[in-house]
C-alpha cells in the first residue's frame, strides 16, 4: 500500500538524539541549537492591530511582498543581485531542500554532494532515490575531484559557507572555480547558506551562485540561526526559469508560510533591528567557540585533531583511535553527554572517526565539563 520510496525513508538522527539530550543533566553538543540568550525577543506591540489581524488570513504562496523585497535588498548587499519575484518564503530552509528534491530528483538522478554533508539533505535526497556522488571536503575542497564528477551529475548541492558539519568556508577563488564548472557542464547548483551571518573573524565571500553566468541555480538561507528556529522561516531564491515550478510545489505543500512569523521578521528587517541583534549574539557564540577550542586543546589534544571554525556552530573533530562513532555516541549518552557521530554525515556510510560538536548552545562551564568527559571516554578506547 505504501509508496516504494518509504523503504528509503530514515529517521533524523539529530532529532532522535535531541529527544534523549533533553533529559535533565545531559550536556548536549548534538544539535545545531542557537544559544537561548541569543534568541529573538518578540515585541508584538510593534505590529499594528490591523497587521496582526491580517496575519490570521490566508496569504500569498510566494510570501509577504515586503519581506521578499527586504530579502532581495539584503542579498544585493552581499553580491547576489535578484528581484523580489525570485524570492520564495519557506517554512524553514529545510522545506527548500524538500521542494528542490521534488523539482529535480527522480529515482537514479545523479547528485553531487560534499562528503561530509548536511545529514537532513542526504535524508531527503535518498528518499527521492538520488544517486549520490561525493566530493571530499575537509579543510579544503578538492576542485580536481569536483571537476571530474561534474559532467556526470544533474544537480550539485553545496554548503560553501561554514559548512555543516566541517565548518569549512570556500574561498572566493574556489567559489569562482565551482561556478565556472557548473556553467561549463550545465549543472544546476543548489547552494545552502544558513550560517552566513554567523561569522566570527571575517565576513564570508559572496554567494557561490553570484558567480554563475549561464547555469540554473538555487540559493537558500534561514532566519533560524540568526533570530529563532521556532519562527520556522527561511527563504529560497532561484533562477527565473525555476521559480514558477517552485511556487507551485510550495502551493501544493502548504499554500503559504506562517504569516505571523513573516510579519515579525519583516518588521525586524524594516526597522534595522537585525544588525544590533547580531552584534549582541555573535560575541556569545565567539566566546563559546573559543571555550570549546580551549577545552579541546586541554583535554583531547592527545587523541584528536580539528580546525577552529571561522563561523557557524560546529567543530568537526577527527578522533585518532575511534572507528565506530555510533558506538561512541551511545557510550556518551550513557554518560549524560550527547554528540553527533560523523558517520551520519557520510553519504556512503563510511566511518572515518569524526564527530560533530555543537558549541553554541552550552555555556562555557558546561563545554569544559562535556569535553573533559568526552576525552575520558575516548582515552579508554585508546587504551583498549
Amino acid at each position: 500500500m505504501l509508496a516504494k520510496r518509504i523503504e528509503r525513508l530514515t529517521s533524523s538522527l539529530v532529532r532522535d538524539i535531541l529527544a534523549v539530550a533533553q533529559r535533565p543533566g545531559v550536556i548536549s553538543f548534538a544539535g545545531g541549537l542557537p544559544a537561548d540568550e541569543a534568541l529573538l525577543n518578540v515585541d508584538l506591540s510593534a505590529l499594528s492591530p490591523e497587521l496582526l489581524s491580517s496575519a490570521m488570513q490566508y496569504g500569498p504562496t510566494e510570501g509577504e511582498r515586503g519581506l521578499r523585497e527586504h530579502v532581495a535588498a539584503r542579498m544585493a548587499e552581499i553580491g547576489l543581485k535578484c528581484r523580489a519575484d525570485q524570492v520564495l518564503i519557506l517554512n524553514g530552509s529545510q522545506q527548500g531542500i524538500d521542494l528542490v528534491s521534488k523539482l529535480m530528483l527522480e529515482e537514479g538522478t545523479p547528485v553531487l554532494v560534499e562528503e561530509p554533508a548536511y545529514l537532513a539533505a542526504l535524508q531527503s535526497f535518498k528518499l527521492f532515490g538520488a544517486d549520490l556522488r561525493t566530493v571530499p571536503l575537509q579543510q579544503g575542497v578538492n576542485i580536481d575531484a569536483l571537476a571530474a564528477l561534474m559532467p556526470s551529475v544533474n544537480l550539485a548541492y553545496l554548503t560553501p559557507t561554514f559548512q555543516n558539519p566541517s565548518g569549512y568556508c570556500y574561498s572566493e577563488a574556489e567559489r569562482k572555480s565551482v561556478a565556472a564548472l557548473v556553467d561549463t557542464h550545465g549543472v544546476c547548483l543548489f547552494e545552502d547558506d544558513p550560517y552566513r551571518e554567523l561569522a566570527y573573524d571575517t565576513p564570508a565571500p559572496a554567494p557561490m551562485v553570484s558567480f554563475i553566468q549561464s547555469a540554473l541555480w538555487i540559493y537558500q538561507g534561514s532566519f533560524s540561526k540568526t533570530l529563532a528556529p521556532g519562527l520556522r522561516l527561511g527563504f529560497l531564491i532561484a533562477h527565473p526559469d525555476l521559480m514558477p515550478h517552485l511556487i507551485r510545489l510550495k502551493q501544493a505543500a502548504d499554500l503559504h508560510s506562517n504569516r505571523l512569523s513573516q510579519l515579525i521578521v519583516g518588521q525586524i528587517l524594516a526597522s534595522g533591528q537585525l544588525a544590533p541583534h547580531l552584534a549582541k549574539s555573535l560575541p556569545i557564540y565567539r566566546e563559546r567557540r573559543d571555550a570549546m577550542a580551549a577545552a579541546l586543546q586541554r583535554h583531547l589534544a592527545p587523541y584528536a585533531s580539528w580546525q577552529v571554525p571561522a563561523g557557524g556552530l560546529f567543530f568537526w573533530v577527527k578522533l585518532a583511535a575511534v572507528n565506530d562513532t555510533l558506538a561512541l555516541m551511545h557510550q556518551c549518552l550513557s554518560n549524560d553527554l550527547a554528540i553527533m557521530p560523523g558517520v551520519a554525515f557520510m553519504a556512503g556510510g563510511r566511518d572515518d572517526g569524526y564527530v560533530r560538536l555543537n558549541f553554541s548552545h552550552a555555556k562555557p562551564e558546561l563545554i569544559e565539563c562535556g569535553i573533559a568527559k568526552l576525552a575520558q571516554l575516548v582515552s579508554v578506547q585508546q587504551k583498549v
